[in-house]
């Protein structure tokens, strides 16, 4: 198994210092259920799929791929259930973990057209390393001590979030995983740990009625890591005739995105997005994509009658 030094550098830097460790989404304000076990569509009888594959920094070998499941359906009209799935691979399967959860919302009705809801994720995290033939180049297969020993544990872990919305705008806060595991502890002769931080997500967004045919989305995410600079996604999407959708996102000095949603039928939409990286990568990379899946079930037949959910 070859891999380049950009792969080592990239991986012990995940190992030995605090940094930002669960993969971005670009398309997030359609993916929140990966991130808040409070969101919640609040519209009976509908079972909501997701599903998001994130392809990062296209070109270089190695690099991360993220896939996200989620479904999740009222069971009343305060409670909301639903189950959601991360899978990271680093690596070609160097590093791969696997986050799956069992999530639960409770709603509270504030008045006819505000809510409130606090939310709760339950599960455990998969981690597994393969360094089996590790190649620090093209020549010599590593004998550093960090990378002679693979890594397989489950740990359990849990979720809080909170979601305020109504028809036109809302807010989120979240911690997807509180439990901080220590996935390489101190072994002989290593001085490294590797530990999974806390991400806190804080999200927002409006719809804008521009006219009859015409809605201004803006949107944004930001993420709080401790010992990591904070990341804050700005994006911005115009939705037609609740068609089409197309839109342009800034991630701070990380990259440039377009993005663009089509509603193949009134319960089907598909999604893609392109990031052009600007930070020093972008000498080495040509991009990221990442494209999206939503439907809604009808479980009892009866139509979708209620009007269309912009987030």
């Amino acid at each position: 198994m070859k891999k380049i030094i950009f792969l080592v550098c990239f991986f012990l830097s995940i190992l030995k210092v605090s940094a930002q460790q669960d993969p971005h989404f670009t398309q997030y304000m359609n993916n929140m259920s990966a991130v808040n076990p409070a969101y919640v569509t609040a519209t009976p009888a509908i079972l909501n799929f997701g599903s998001f594959y994130r392809s990062q920094w296209t070109g270089i070998e190695g690099a991360p791929k993220t896939l996200t499941l989620f479904a999740h359906t009222p069971i009343n009209n305060k409670i909301e259930t639903g189950l959601s799935l991360i899978s990271d691979n680093i690596g070609d399967g160097t590093k791969k973990e696997t986050n799956f959860f069992a999530d639960f919302a409770y709603i509270l009705q504030l008045d006819e057209k505000q809510n409130l809801s606090f939310g709760v994720k339950a599960g455990f995290t998969a981690i597994s390393t393969n360094f089996n033939g590790f190649q620090l180049n093209s020549g010599d297969v590593s004998t550093d001590k960090a990378f002679a020993e693979n890594v397989n544990e489950t740990v359990p872990n849990i979720g809080i979030g909170a979601y305020y919305f109504t028809d036109n705008y809302y807010v989120g806060l979240s911690t997807p995983n509180l439990l901080s595991a220590e996935h390489i502890k101190e072994r002989k002769e290593i001085s490294s740990l590797g530990t999974q931080k806390i991400h806190t997500y804080f999200t927002g967004g409006y719809v804008f009625d521009i006219n009859e045919i015409f809605k201004l989305k803006p949107a944004f995410m930001a993420i709080f890591v401790t010992g990591a600079p904070v990341s804050v996604d700005l994006t911005a999407n115009v939705l037609y005739d609740e068609k089409f959708e197309l839109g342009v996102a800034y991630r701070f000095d990380d990259s440039v995105s377009l993005l663009l949603n089509v509603n193949v039928t009134p319960n089907l939409r598909i999604g893609y997005s392109y990031d052009y990286t600007i930070s020093n990568l972008s000498q080495f990379d040509s991009g990221s994509h990442e494209i999206g899946l939503l439907y809604n079930l009808d479980l009892l037949g009866k139509g979708y009658d209620k009007s269309p959910r912009f987030f």
